[in-house]
């Protein structure tokens, strides 16, 4: 490692992200090896490691979280001080399986790789790995050179820490002299986050400024189409706030029953209406000290819009039936997929209480805006289903890969999950060995293709690749996500007919098809006259 260069980025200003990323670069330069590392402990816990930085890594590896109990080599790195080596016939397995670039989607071959624990204020903080995939990479001398670059690394990340603490004073400084203005739509300080994967630099910009709104009472509203993490950032402004030792309370307005929606919100006395029994206190009272998080706030009726405005003006609430007001501290997030601007205009919401909710809105970009952050969400969904599935490895093919960068995604994240779900399950669903890496195929995705057309969901049969070798066949470069598509159909069809020896009908089970569907399948991809 060029100790110069090192020792130089130490004492120049870069975002934490950067310096992270340039000493992953420099340690692979040093040690000649095909990937390098750098995972950090997630905060309030000590069992799950993620990527903070990586070089030689697939880019759907960043979303992806190591449970240290189903990762024993990174669990070896963890449980000791000095650099932990494995040689090329360890037996232990490998996290980083199908996710090496050059091994994409396939088994590590045999190969040599080391790691050092890395600590902060005398606590682990995360572990640095490096793999070489040439048996015999790594000698002796290599791990004590490592060893003895502990000081440096750990110099850097703790610098990674003041540079992100120190923007966050700064940023912080900042919004509050701008909210004293009345401007409340600055930027402020950033952090990491336990659910929200942010790669794209307007999501992360967005985490910057929750960050420090979450430390202030201001109502937050939260604004975005179906699916973009609403309720996630909800969450985060919570955590993140002096309420998050209280309650937070959800309410989805949208599904209050109308006759109901006042006592749900505002509770009620004993026989205020039929069936009222005894006192009940609502969800504004069961929030009391900590956060109410109103979901779809534009579809409140504009008689509750009235009594809402008064609890945010005055902090009362009053029960149904009830003529004595009651004390409350709450804070308000709310959160609409709708322009409630326009609504104001067509008088379906109060401006008065619009003005109130949305004193820091938050607007959360559509996934077709940010999609750096794609893969990397596709990969924290895989690495979820493959622990549901209990699956050794489930990988997404380049064809896949690009199907999903290309697809439009009109219902967002949420969108995002159930595919890469409904996509597992389909893929475990055709190998019975569940020890083996599987690769997820463009066809089980089910995605609509740039002309609209829909890959059907019968010709989801050989999607999934067992990948003890190589994929059944390598995708041409250039090929568009239909194209792609289309080709995997084709020898999937193809590789039914020979089982079948010939036998549509017999094929036509083995895909899990009518057999009139795989006829008109099969000509419409040009395999039958």
């Amino acid at each position: 490692m060029d100790l110069n260069l090192l020792l130089n980025d130490l004492t120049v200003l870069l975002p934490a992200a950067v310096r992270l990323q340039r000493l992953a670069v420099a340690v692979r330069a040093e040690f000649q090896c095909d990937a390098v590392v750098i995972l950090a402990l997630e905060p309030g816990g000590s069992s799950v490691l993620r990527p903070v930085a990586a070089v030689g890594l697939t880019r759907d590896a960043m979303g992806r979280r190591f449970l240290l109990a189903e990762q024993p080599r990174l669990a070896a790195i963890m449980a000791d001080r000095e650099v932990v080596g494995f040689e090329a016939d360890s037996r232990l397995p490998d996290p980083y399986d199908g996710l090496v670039e050059g091994h994409h989607g396939q088994p590590l071959p045999v190969h040599d790789c080391m790691g050092l624990r890395l600590q902060q204020d005398g606590r682990p903080w995360g572990v640095l790995t490096l793999d070489g995939l040439r048996p015999g990479r790594f000698s002796p001398a290599d791990r004590e050179r490592l060893q003895r670059l502990q000081p440096l690394v750990e110099a850097a990340v703790r610098m990674s820490r003041l540079e992100r603490e120190n923007q966050d004073l700064r940023q912080a400084g900042a919004w509050a002299a701008r909210a004293r203005e009345g401007d409340a739509t600055q930027a402020a300080a950033g952090g990491e986050d336990l659910e929200i994967v942010a790669h794209s630099e307007g999501m992360r910009h967005l985490l910057e400024e929750s960050q420090v709104v979450a430390r202030s009472d201001l109502p937050v509203l939260l604004l975005g189409e179906t699916g973009v993490g609403k309720e996630l950032f909800a969450r985060r402004l919570h955590r993140l706030s002096a309420r998050s030792g209280q309650p937070l309370v959800l309410v989805n307005c949208a599904a209050l029953p109308e006759t109901l929606a006042e006592s749900e919100l505002f509770g009620h006395v004993r026989g205020a209406f039929s069936g009222a029994t005894g006192d009940r206190a609502g969800r504004v009272e069961a929030a009391q000290g900590g956060t109410l998080f109103l979901d779809e706030v534009g579809e409140l009726p504009l008689v509750l819009q009235a009594k809402l405005l008064r609890t945010l003006q005055n902090g009362e609430i009053q029960r149904l039936g009830s003529d004595r007001p009651r004390k409350v501290d709450v804070r308000f997030i709310a959160a609409t997929n709708r322009d409630l601007r326009t609504a104001v205009r067509e008088g379906r919401f109060r401006a008065d209480l619009y003005h109130r909710l949305s004193v820091y809105p938050l607007p959360i970009p559509p996934l077709r805006e940010r999609r750096e952050d794609i893969l990397p969400l596709a990969g924290r969904f895989l690495e979820v289903n493959r622990a549901r599935l209990g699956l050794r490895g489930l990988r997404l093919a380049r064809a896949a890969e690009k199907a999903l960068l290309a697809y439009a995604w009109p219902g967002n994240v949420r969108e995002l999950e159930h595919v890469i779900g409904r996509a597992a399950l389909r893929a475990a669903g055709l190998q019975q060995d569940r020890h083996r890496i599987l690769a997820i195929g463009p066809e089980l995705l089910g995605l609509e293709g740039p002309e609209g057309s829909t890959v059907p969901d019968a010709a989801m049969q050989h999607g999934a690749l067992a990948l003890d070798g190589h994929e059944d066949a390598e995708m041409a470069p250039g090929l568009s996500p239909r194209q792609a598509a289309q080709l995997a159909q084709r020898q999937s069809i193809r590789a039914a007919l020979e089982a079948a020896q010939g036998n549509w009908a017999q094929a036509a089970r083995q895909l899990g098809m009518d057999a009139s569907n795989l006829h008109k399948l099969a000509r419409r991809l040009g395999l039958k006259p």
